[in-house]
Formats: C-alpha cells, structure tokens, sequence
C-alpha cells in the first residue's frame, strides 16, 4: 500500500515511515526537508499548509498518515500553531476527501479531558489547536470520510531528543544535572514506546476501523516512576519535587525571559496547569483490534539508557 506521511521526518513521523516500509508498504516522506531525510520510501518536500503540494504528495496513494503538528510549549508567534496544527489538518481532510483517500489522525492525549474533567484541558496553543483540529476531523468524519483517530500519550525512545520525546530530553537533563525538578511528580502519566506507537499506526493502515478512536498508552504511572527506575539502573538519585507555587514563579520568570529573546521557555505557566491533573491513557481497544503492544516500562527505560550512551549499569550515586 502506498501511503503519504505527513510530518514524516519528525520524531514520530520517521518512525512510522520506517515501520511501513518494514511492512512491505511503500511510504511517501512529505516535509519540509523530505528529500534530505535518507528515510526510506519516496521523499516530497512540502508544507502541511500547502495543498497543492500535498496533492501531488498523495497521487497514487491509497491513504493518509497526517502526523504533521507544531509541538512546542511555547512559540513567540502562537499564529503557527493553528496554522500548522489547525489549518494543515484541514488541508489534509481537504486533500483525502477530492482523492478518496483513508486517513489516519494522529491526536494527543492532552486534546482528550483529563481524568476527572468532562471536557479537554485548554491551557497552551498546542492544547487548543490539537483540540481545535479534533473538531474538524470529527466533522469530517460525520460527513463520511474514513477517519481513523490515534491519541498517543507520552511517547518515548531512542531517537531524537525534539519536544515530542520528553522524557527522552528530561533524563538526559537529570543525567546532565540540567533538570531542577519535576513538577506533579505524583500525577498520573502514560508512557507509549516509539517503536509500539509506530507498529500501531501501521495496523490502523492496515485494518483500522474507520469512525474508531484508539488510545496508545503505556503504563499508567506517576511521573517520578521512570526515574526510580533510572534510579535502580544507574544509581542517580530521582529529581526533586516541585511545588506548583515554586513553578508557578519560575514558569512566569521564564515567560518574561522568552518574550525579551525569543526562546523557547524551559516551564511555562500553562504547562504548570497541565501537571495539575492526570493523564492516564486506556489502550484497550487498541490492543484488542491493532494488535497493539505495550513494552514495559522498565525495558523502555533501559533501551533509552543505551541510546542516550549509558552502559555502565549502576553508576554510583550522585
């Protein structure tokens, strides 16, 4: 099957690509810098924004995997994330409705409420839009388009260390003594395997129901858990604990700092609301129709270890 991944070259997006092409599938890379990625499959260089070249992406395909999304905390132009998180997916839908195109759409946890809230969280651009573009898919849906819903929680794994790979970025921090804490270290997370989230965006190609919303979780664990795991691996001691008025005064501190140089803050106060709250992920239905598989926590951890260059298990405490 020849398939158009959108976002292809980002951190999910070129594990999709290669776990395609493992399955025999013939995978087309659009991205900005497609044709620079050595990603196996045929490369398009486009943006999500534009439909025309995403047209040309998706000719003689017989689906779409849309992972294309801005995720970031923060950007000092919050316009880019509903033009890439909203107006690209609307351009997806556009492109898969006039091509007779199967879709799957890759959501996020945090666009789905929280444990214990009735509706979705709102709390940074990236928040909003992902909930925003779920509207239009959703429409979309209704309206007759074979739409498959993927909702990943906290992916995890070797590769690139981006804002879609958190953890991956925070362990290396604590490792690096870089990290100052962990705020909501108790709230409940779940932590999704590159390598499973990816295999399971394969099956839903392959057999997903059109109309079904899947949960790509993990374990369901408090956030400090990967760190008393890095703790009986290594030796290093679990980061500290955050109050929320601690974070709350650094998180505007930094604000203050990225307006005056345009860097990306490293807490912000919405991210702070979003520590608030659990996040647990129920991957039933996906284990039950894709096949899908949840590595245990502890191996994950172990493998991102290794990626990160740790092989002398346990280091002595620090």
């Amino acid at each position: 099957m020849r398939v158009v991944v959108t976002g292809g070259t980002g951190y999910v997006g070129r594990a999709i690509v290669t776990a395609l092409a493992a399955r025999g599938h013939d995978p087309v890379v659009f991205a900005r810098h497609a044709t620079s990625s050595r990603l196996p499959g045929t490369p398009v260089d486009g943006d999500v924004r534009d439909r025309e070249a995403l047209r040309v992406a998706a000719r003689g395909c017989e689906a779409i995997c849309h992972v294309a999304a801005m995720v970031s905390i923060w950007h000092r132009n919050p316009r880019l994330f509903d033009e890439i998180n909203v107006d690209g997916t609307r351009t997806v839908l556009a492109v898969a409705r006039e091509s007779g195109l199967g879709l799957v759409y890759t959501s996020s946890f945090l666009a789905r409420p929280p444990r214990g809230r009735a509706t979705a969280l709102v709390a940074n651009d990236y928040q909003r839009t992902k909930a925003a573009a779920l509207e239009h898919v959703a429409q979309a849906a209704g309206e007759g388009l074979p739409v498959v819903c993927i909702y990943p929680g906290v992916i995890y794994g070797p590769g690139i260390r981006s804002e879609g790979n958190l953890m991956a970025r925070q362990i290396s921090d604590h490792l690096a003594r870089r990290l100052p804490g962990l705020v909501g270290a108790d709230r409940i997370w779940s932590y999704a395997f590159i390598d499973d989230v990816a295999a399971a965006h394969v099956a839903a190609v392959e057999r997903g129901a059109p109309g079904t919303h899947y949960g790509l979780g993990g374990e369901n664990v408090p956030q400090i858990r990967p760190f008393e795991i890095l703790r009986e691996l290594t030796g290093r001691h679990v980061p500290r604990r955050l109050p929320y008025l601690v974070a709350t005064l650094a998180a505007v501190a930094e604000e203050g700092r990225a307006r005056l140089t345009g860097a990306t803050p490293l807490l912000t106060r919405a991210t702070v609301e979003i520590f608030r709250h659990d996040w647990p992920v129920d991957s039933g239905e996906a284990e039950r129709d894709l096949g899908y598989r949840i590595m245990p926590l502890r191996e994950g951890v172990e493998r991102l270890l290794a990626d990160l260059g740790w092989t002398g298990w346990p280091m002595s405490a620090a």
